[in-house]
């Protein structure tokens, strides 16, 4: 059982991935979390939700994207979803610098952003059926 959760929807429109860093972070910090956690978090959720409006929906503004947070104790799980086109091969979409839209100038950090502000990131996707990409970030950790 959680201590609380949200969840949003929205379209895949551009101007709604600052909406979701915002959503995302009010959530976050009941956490009383640091600048830089904070900024951790929009950072991962901007990630995810660009990626499910460039590559799942590929621009088009008629997809819808849903976004769970779930705390427990000091713990935040994000999941971010799309009913987009799904990723062929996830081990790739993974590798850094990777980019299935070269046409955009996409950098493929992706990922690697998300994987390098959170302390874990799974990514499940089927072609034709969407994108679930769980990110989880601990709070107030002692080192």
């Amino acid at each position: 059982m959680s201590d609380n959760k949200m969840s949003v929807e929205f379209v895949s429109k551009s101007q709604n991935e600052a909406f979701a860093r915002v959503a995302v972070a009010a959530f976050v910090s009941q956490l009383d979390p640091t600048i830089d956690e904070i900024n951790d978090v929009k950072t991962a959720v901007s990630e995810a939700v660009t990626n499910s409006i460039i590559h799942g929906y590929e621009n088009k503004e008629d997809g819808i994207i849903r976004i769970e947070a779930e705390i427990n104790e000091d713990e935040v799980k994000i999941i971010i979803s799309d009913k987009g086109i799904g990723i062929d091969d996830i081990e790739q979409a993974m590798e850094p610098l990777y980019t299935s839209r070269p046409d955009l100038e996409r950098s493929g950090m992706g990922f690697t952003v998300m994987e390098t502000f959170m302390d874990n990131l799974e990514v499940e996707s089927e072609k034709g059926i969407g994108t679930k990409v769980v990110i989880k970030k601990k709070f107030n950790v002692v080192s």
